[in-house]
């Protein structure tokens, strides 16, 4: 029995000490708590004492879910595999908010780009807009190319023909200093 005491504090202390936001079993000072099963029923208001003997017949952990309620209210629930599953849901999020800034590229073309080259930057456009994102096309002009913008122009239109079947010109070729940009949207499905 005494070891079981032990294992069963260590657990408390060994857990507390990785993470501070929520008490739990022996660090909860209230007096009176609301207690929730491990299933999700209401077991009631008991005194902190018949909560920490219900979680530890359950083999549970005793979780503070709201300090500020009154009474406050606690969980029964393996506090480990809870931190595991809220980590895993917090790497799931970040992984969303990645993809969702990553909604557009950039391919940066030249006047005088080869026909391979092209194709290649076509093709992956291509896959990147299939996937949902945007695409922007931009060609810099270089030197003495800047009196003929007007062939920036015609790759810009070229590349926007080569990828019209998945998608649409959201702006049209425009000039900005040594730069001339293009955006293409995906196609919206119905």
């Amino acid at each position: 029995m005494d070891t079981f005491v032990f294992i069963f504090l260590w657990r408390c202390v060994k857990i507390a000490s990785k993470d501070k936001d929520l008490y739990i079993n022996e660090q909860i000072r209230a007096k009176e708590v609301m207690v929730i099963g491990p299933n999700g029923e209401q077991l009631g208001v008991k005194p902190i004492k018949d909560a920490l003997t219900l979680a530890s017949y359950a083999g549970f952990d005793l979780v503070l879910m709201n300090p500020k309620g009154t009474p406050p209210v606690c969980k029964i629930m393996d506090y480990n595999r809870y931190k595991y599953e809220s980590k895993k849901k917090q790497k799931e999020n970040l992984k969303k908010q990645r993809e969702a800034n990553l909604d557009m590229k950039e391919y940066r073309l030249s006047v005088s780009i080869d026909i391979h080259d092209f194709n290649t930057r076509v093709t992956n456009a291509t896959k990147y807009l299939q996937k949902g994102h945007k695409v922007k096309v931009s060609v810099r002009f270089k030197g003495r190319e800047m009196a003929h913008t007007h062939l920036g122009k015609d790759v810009l239109i070229r590349f926007a023909e080569a990828v019209k079947e998945v998608s649409t010109v959201e702006m049209q070729p425009k000039l900005d200093g040594r730069f001339m940009t293009m955006i293409l949207a995906p196609i919206k499905e119905k």
